[in-house]
């Protein structure tokens, strides 16, 4: 246990009976535990392996590179179309985390070992992503923004071009590149 960490188990309004196995049975699985942004992370030779996440209506395991699971017990989900790598599974109740503690372990013994063979999840490429008609109209026209989103993280690139062809009205399309020109200019992401 990281004494860092103890915060975030200790100040949860919610789901604290369910917190508190999952760290448990993570930590008899001999990962070192951290705090990466803000929340509990644990790690394999300073390689991310599963975190601790809450929201409003479950708790969850999140795997960094549950794309390459096996998946046998059918447990994992994506929690959108977008997301490449991560995977979940998440709790309603602490029951259903104690029953599934010898699934939990053995598929963060099976992360350990993707990590140690160096597996890579294949990623989709930037260009491989929609890019909305607004917003190549905006580069085509404005050589310094397009140079500015060059210079962004592939990262950063994908959640614009998502952000940006998201709706499904042109107005509101146009409205969001205009709305978000300047933080590009400015080298940063969108939620930098």
């Amino acid at each position: 246990m990281n004494p860092k960490v103890d915060f975030y188990f200790d100040q949860a309004k919610t789901w604290q009976k369910e917190l508190g196995q999952l760290r448990k049975i993570v930590l008899q699985c001999g990962l070192t535990e951290e705090l990466k942004w803000g929340t509990p992370c644990y790690t394999f030779q300073k390689s991310n392996i599963v975190l601790i996440h809450v929201f409003k209506e479950y708790c969850a395991f999140l795997f960094f590179k549950g794309a390459l699971l096996r998946d046998t017990n059918k447990i994992l989900i994506q929690q959108t179309e977008n997301v490449q790598a991560a995977r979940q599974v998440r709790f309603t109740n602490v029951e259903t985390v104690i029953t599934l503690e010898p699934i939990l372990k053995a598929y963060i013994f099976e992360a350990i070992e993707i990590e140690k063979a160096g597996l890579k999840v294949d990623l989709k490429k930037t260009t491989d992503f929609a890019m909305a008609d607004e917003f190549q109209d905006r580069l085509d026209k404005l050589p310094a923004l397009k140079t500015a989103f060059e210079a962004l993280t592939p990262g950063r690139q994908r959640a614009y071009m998502l952000h940006f062809s998201a709706p499904k009205q042109a107005k509101t399309r146009a409205s969001r590149v205009e709305k978000w020109i300047s933080q590009i200019l400015n080298g940063k992401g969108l939620n930098d």
